[in-house]
């Protein structure tokens, strides 16, 4: 069997060879993968809007990016309007076990982001972000 990144570079992703495990989702070709990055299995990735993860980026059990959310809407329909924002991982990261990446975030080269960590806001490069909603906790420079 080919390897998967091959699989998603014929689908019209632009990935890179890089190792993904099984039962990882893509919700449509909107990625970009850089070479050397590992994703592990249970990943979900929700593409409405771009995804760019670069290289050597290494992706623990369980992580969702999504580039999706809504408004808040009247109270007959909370979900309002769908938004779309596109989602940035630089070169090296290590992003933890089951953490959520919120649309519109740019997550800086090397940092890493804690297991269970909720990202909602930008992530300065070489750092350590951790919590609900993840905060930096220290740099790693």
């Amino acid at each position: 069997m080919p390897a998967r990144w091959r699989l998603l570079r014929a689908y019209g992703a632009s990935v890179e060879k890089s190792r993904i495990s099984p039962g990882v989702w893509f919700g449509s070709r909107r990625i970009a993968i850089g070479r050397g990055s590992y994703i592990n299995t249970r990943c979900m990735f929700s593409t409405h809007g771009q995804i760019s993860v670069g290289e050597n980026v290494y992706f623990g059990m369980g992580v969702l990016v999504t580039t999706a959310s809504h408004e808040v809407g009247p109270s007959q329909q909370r979900a309002g309007a769908l938004t779309v924002a596109p989602v940035r991982i630089g070169d090296g990261c290590w992003i933890g076990a089951n953490v959520t990446v919120l649309p519109g975030v740019t997550i800086g080269p090397g940092t890493i982001v804690a297991a269970g960590a909720v990202v909602t806001a930008d992530c300065e490069a070489n750092s350590l972000y951790a919590g609900v909603p993840a905060r930096k906790k220290r740099d790693l420079s």
